[in-house]
């Protein structure tokens, strides 16, 4: 039980160190691995999560001395805070931070790139458009997959919409 509060400087600013590299190395882990990844998390929520839970454990298993997991506590919260303002005040950031929203299927088309890119199958449109309750495919207009990985059906309106939900969406052409 030596060393429980403090051990030194030069520690504290080692595990300080290897937080913002080990933070930073899974964000970009989790963003290249894709959405189908995250379940109901973005990228960056999945992090922290991720992140905080591990940190806790360390420290409640006494892995880590108090002070060292506090400031990766920290450093974690820290870096929330920064990324969070920061895709806030820039649209280059945001996109970096989060991801957006991809068209796999459109007007009877599957865009077998961008399904390919996000790990879905042709099943698990068709199985989109069933859940929600429509019969004839033809009835789609389009299916999106999420920033959360959810994918979204989109219903056919009538042809003069103007205000469409598939607005800034990539590769719609409107």
């Amino acid at each position: 039980m030596t060393n429980i509060f403090f051990e030194s400087w030069t520690k504290v600013g080692h595990v300080a160190l290897l937080t913002v590299i080990s933070f930073i190395t899974l964000f970009l882990f989790i963003r290249i691995s894709g959405k189908r990844t995250l379940a109901k998390f973005n990228a960056f929520d999945f992090v922290v999560t991720v992140t905080l839970g591990s940190v806790l454990a360390y420290m409640m298993l006494a892995q880590v001395n108090l002070t060292e997991g506090t400031v990766v506590l920290f450093l974690i919260i820290a870096l929330q805070l920064l990324f969070a303002k920061l895709s806030r005040r820039s649209e280059k950031m945001e996109n970096v931070l989060n991801s957006s929203p991809k068209l796999l299927f459109y007007q009877g088309v599957y865009l077998k790139d961008h399904m390919e890119q996000e790990s879905v199958t042709r099943q698990e449109i068709l199985a989109s458009i069933r859940q929600k309750g429509i019969e004839n495919i033809d009835d789609v207009l389009a299916v999106v997959i999420e920033a959360n990985g959810d994918l979204s059906v989109i219903n056919k309106s009538p042809e003069n919409v103007t205000n469409s939900s598939l607005s800034g969406i990539k590769n719609h052409e409107k």
